[in-house]
């Protein structure tokens, strides 16, 4: 079984990127940490660690991450972009709140065989999705 060290130092290689410790550092702190997070917190989290790993590096990497499938990405409007690890899980949509940015998983079989029936009807082979609902959260419902 492929790991995701495995995996991400074949991507690195086959797209000429430089594959470097601080990369690898990166992806480390990446396959512990469990939930969303964004870039600066994982950034602050491995400058806690004693690391010496730039920010721009970890922006970087996490970009090199996505691309090659370790990483999942979620855009919110207004709170940037958070992020969570892809490799050794199982395949989930999310709810994202638009005030706060809570992001909610789930998995529904409804919109899973409505997207196969989609692309079929498209002629399209399906090999990938991502799909991400806006709204307001319970609690941001309340506050309003």
């Amino acid at each position: 079984m492929e790991t995701a060290r495995q995996k991400f130092e074949d991507y690195l290689r086959q797209e000429n990127y430089r594959v470097t410790p601080e990369r690898f550092e990166v992806l480390n702190t990446v396959m512990s940490t469990t939930g969303h997070f964004d870039a600066d917190e994982l950034f602050l989290s491995l400058k806690k660690g004693g690391s010496k790993v730039s920010r721009a590096t970890v922006y970087n990497t996490l970009d090199i991450l996505e691309e090659c499938g370790l990483v999942f990405k979620t855009r919110l409007k207004d709170h940037g972009s958070r992020y969570e690890k892809a490799f050794g899980r199982s395949h989930h949509d999310h709810l994202v709140c638009v005030n706060c940015g809570k992001i909610v998983e789930f998995v529904d079989e409804a919109i899973e065989t409505g997207q196969e029936n989609v692309a079929k009807k498209f002629k399209f082979k399906l090999v990938a999705h991502s799909h991400q609902i806006f709204g307001l959260c319970p609690d941001c419902q309340k506050n309003q």
